[in-house]
Parts: structure tokens; sequence; C-alpha cells
């Protein structure tokens, strides 16, 4: 089951104006937070974004998310790396891997419930970072991940990864 999830999985970049749920956003959300995290650290906070206005600016902001302006909610991930400074320093700077697991969470929930989705970098580019930090009203201690376009789809792309036996190195 997991594995057609993932085979049928797409990047959607048209949406039909119907609005996503509070009880689907919070599905998404809680596939989100249960993704595992260094040292169990959470370093992530999220916003769900269904203002248009809001959606139409980060689509102006953001140079590969014009997808936005037709996708009825934004999940915008929020990396929170002072969660993962301790004192024993195992966790620090595990962040990426951390908010990209629970970014994939939210795309394979999604496409359970079948609704598309788009994940859009923001994390590592500055400009756009500092771009949707000031959008969104973000702290200085905050970095904006990523954002995850959400909808009904309106368009069926292709298939376009693949399995490779090539890629493959076995250590027996």
């Amino acid at each position: 089951m997991t594995l057609e999830i993932i085979k049928t999985r797409r990047s959607i970049r048209k949406y039909k104006s119907t609005p996503v749920t509070d009880e689907q956003i919070r599905a998404l959300l809680e596939a989100a937070m249960l993704s595992p995290s260094a040292c169990n650290t959470r370093p992530w906070r999220f916003i769900a974004i269904k203002n248009r206005e809001m959606l139409d600016n980060l689509a102006e902001i953001h140079p590969y998310a014009k997808m936005l302006k037709t996708a009825p909610l934004c999940i915008a991930v929020i990396a929170l790396p002072k969660t993962q400074e301790r004192d024993d320093n195992l966790p620090v700077g595990f962040y990426p891997q951390d908010c990209g697991a629970a970014t994939q969470n939210i795309l394979l929930q999604a496409e359970s419930m079948n609704l598309g989705t788009c994940w859009c970098g923001v994390y590592p580019k500055d400009a756009t970072m500092k771009a949707v930090a000031e959008a969104l009203k973000t702290t200085a201690d905050e970095i904006p991940f990523c954002l995850i376009a959400v909808g009904e789809k309106d368009e069926a792309p292709n298939q376009r990864g693949k399995f490779e036996e090539e890629r493959i190195t076995w250590i027996k």
C-alpha cells in the first residue's frame, strides 16, 4: 500500500478551487509531526495558509511557486534549528533532514487522501528565505524550509521517477 502511494504521488501544479478542510489539514500536519527527527528534537513548526491574498503573494515572491495561484492551501514548513542546540551536541545541524522527512510525510499523507501537492524548496536559497520570512513574519531564529501547495488535483502528470537497479551497490 505505501509503495503504491509513493508510485502514484506527483508534483501537482494545477488545482481545483475545492477548499481543503481543517480536518484534512490536521491529518496532514499529524503525519508531519510523526516524522523522525534527530534525538526527537522535532525542529519544526508549520503555517497553514488558506488566505488567497497571502497565497498569491507567496506565488509572486517564490520563483517556482506559481501553482499557489490556484492552490487553496499552502503549508509552510518552518525549521527551528535552536531546538537542536543541546549540551551533548548530538542533534546539531540535522534540521534539514528532519524537515525534509516531515515534508515527505505531508506529501504521502496528502496522496493517500487523494490531494495533490507540490514541494517548493525555500532553504537554502538566501533571497527566497528572506522574502518568505518577511511575508510570513517569522522570527530571526526560524528558517523557512519549504512551501507545500495542497489541493484537489486539476491535472494528472506522468510518472517521472523510476527504479534503477544500476544505482545500487550491494555489499554483502
